[in-house]
């Protein structure tokens, strides 16, 4: 495949998501602007136009070779029963310890439902080592591929970390806090991703009210959220972190509302368990869908 000026469909709008450009389906001017600017700032050759380097850079298509230097997809089982596959990004690629963990915090990816290729996507891109400990799998919005569905994949060594909350009040909490990306595309406008994908029907969900001006959302499915619980409680007991603490607590008293931006977490004040929609405003991981609620609810 190969997107360049003249080139329209689903493909260019998944691009233009990607880039974070108005994703309009249409590869104009601006879109080839935007991918001079990314194939710049990453090595690649400047051409605007959008090849197998580019996509494979990007992480748009499958890749043949995996960027994980364990490709072994070795698998251990926890105490209470929980599968994590390991699929180790290259040792640069994260923040090496020590690291003491006092906070948790749940993101999701806005996009694939693949784990391991998210991870391999980190190994590829220039942002430094921003990554989480963490990959939890799930279905394709196309309803065509659920084999990563609740699929946990650890993306570096315990006793290490990633940098994965962004600016915030309290830059320890890199350094201290483990995270996961629960792979989901969040918010859905007229059944359709923000890259213009249709969603499934059976995949979306709608919210009594709106969370950060949208009320329909791309469902957590019930394995990833039985797997989440399981990581959590693991979790817990690894590090010895306290989550009922910071967002369990706050949806105890504000029910969906616990989501939402919250001065205790972004200053790292009460050590526990957070969103990263807690710590930043700008962000929209993750959303109170309500089995999601009730599972950490039960926490």
């Amino acid at each position: 495949m190969v997107l360049k000026v003249g080139s329209k469909g689903s493909e260019v709008k998944e691009l233009q998501g990607f880039l974070q450009i108005t994703a309009d389906g249409i590869f104009g001017k601006g879109t080839e602007s935007s991918v001079k600017i990314y194939q710049k700032d990453n090595g690649l050759q400047v051409d605007g136009i959008v090849g197998p380097a580019t996509l494979e850079h990007m992480g748009l298509v499958e890749t043949t070779t995996p960027f994980s230097t364990d490709d072994s997809e070795r698998i251990y089982e926890t105490f209470n029963g929980l599968h994590i596959h390991r699929h180790y990004l290259p040792s640069q690629e994260y923040k090496q310890g020590p690291t003491n963990k006092e906070y948790v915090f749940l993101h999701h990816t806005a996009g694939w439902n693949n784990p391991f290729r998210t991870i391999d996507h980190w190994g590829r891109d220039t942002r430094g080592q921003v990554c989480t400990e963490f990959v939890l799998g799930g279905q394709s919005v196309k309803g065509n591929d659920d084999q990563y569905d609740g699929t946990l994949v650890q993306a570096f060594p315990e006793g290490n970390y990633g940098w994965h909350l962004g600016k915030n009040g309290n830059q320890k909490m890199h350094t201290n806090s483990v995270g996961i990306e629960v792979n989901n595309f969040g918010y859905i406008v007229d059944g359709k991703t923000y890259a213009g994908t249709r969603v499934v029907e059976d995949q979306i969900v709608t919210l009594d009210k709106p969370f950060k001006g949208y009320k329909t959302w791309h469902r957590y499915s019930d394995a990833q959220i039985e797997t989440l619980r399981l990581w959590i409680l693991y979790i817990a007991d690894r590090d010895n972190i306290d989550v009922s603490k910071g967002l369990v607590e706050s949806i105890k008293a504000k029910g969906a509302d616990g989501f939402e931006f919250n001065p205790d977490a972004y200053y790292g004040r009460i050590k526990g368990m957070w969103t990263h929609t807690n710590t930043r405003k700008d962000k929209f991981d993750m959303f109170p869908q309500p089995e999601l609620l009730d599972m950490l609810l039960t926490l």
